[in-house]
């Protein structure tokens, strides 16, 4: 049996650039892995795909499906159809990463499938190769396979790994409601934001090690649509500043608001909004 870790992820900016031939978005996303995580136990077995999964630890854990439709099974079906051999496997999935909540908890199981399966079976595939299987599953999966600080753009496939930043802790907080990724993009559509980040600039800041300057700059342009229907957004966002947060913004499509904060402040920032699911972690630098 082999154990993985599914690590969530934050959106440091996320930029929308256009409606790409093929349908996707064109994006440039800063990209953070976190420390919350799912944990995953993989064995191998005769043939196929089998998946047991606990969600009892996160609200509505109940609407996540078990079968095919979970990526972490279609990852591993992906995986079998890349190599072209019958490498079965049993995955045994706990889940810890809030779902629907922007953190890309789908996305990150589906990338410790990939990874782990090509550990189990000692396949000794390239980064590259667990990437572009990741990619047929998702959007977000190469990033979660490679992890760490990067810049995403394309359709967020392609991926440039930037320095290691700072470790900060992270204080998540998922308010009530969900809010659909297609639905966010389509809705962005009709009503395209006028500001988007300088994702150059801070890019640059962060690599001087301008923190509190590049902090100026992170923005996310979904962030007006998910207010329309969530107004909580923007009330968690005025309460992790108002506790002392060095950022506060919120995760991919949403809803979940996460804040940039030194260790000492982490119980003020988690004490000052009244949500239901509330995490507190680090950034995870691989």
């Amino acid at each position: 049996m082999l154990k993985e870790f599914a690590r969530a992820k934050i959106n440091l900016t996320l930029d929308i650039k256009g409606v790409r031939a093929d349908g996707y978005h064109e994006v440039s996303m800063l990209m953070q892995t976190i420390e919350l995580a799912d944990e995953l136990e993989l064995q191998k077995i005769s043939h196929g795909v089998s998946l047991s999964m606990d969600a009892t630890d996160i609200n509505g854990g109940e609407n996540i499906p078990s079968d095919e439709k979970n990526l972490a099974w279609r990852a591993a079906y992906e995986f079998q159809k890349f190599c072209g051999k019958e490498l079965g496997v049993a995955i045994g999935l706990r889940k810890k990463i809030p779902a629907a909540a922007g953190l890309a908890g789908g996305s990150a199981d589906a990338a410790a499938v990939i990874r782990g399966m090509n550990r189990l079976y000692e396949l000794n595939l390239t980064e590259e190769d667990l990437c572009k299987i990741g990619a047929r599953v998702g959007s977000d999966v190469p990033f979660c396979i490679v992890g760490g600080t990067c810049l995403a753009e394309g359709r967020g496939e392609i991926l440039t790994r930037l320095a290691p930043l700072k470790k900060f802790s992270v204080v998540l907080a998922k308010p009530e409601g969900e809010i659909s990724t297609a639905w966010a993009y389509k809705t962005y559509d009709a009503n395209p934001a006028t500001t988007h980040p300088p994702t150059e600039k801070i890019i640059s800041r962060l690599e001087r090690g301008e923190y509190d300057a590049a902090f100026k700059n992170f923005s996310n342009v979904l962030e007006g649509i998910a207010l329309k229907k969530i107004p909580a957004v923007a009330d968690y966002k005025r309460k992790f500043l108002a506790a002392g947060a060095k950022v506060a913004l919120m995760s991919g499509s949403g809803p979940t608001v996460f804040a940039l904060t030194d260790e000492a402040h982490v119980n003020k920032i988690s004490a000052s909004v009244d949500a239901a699911q509330i995490f507190v972690t680090k950034f995870y630098p691989k």
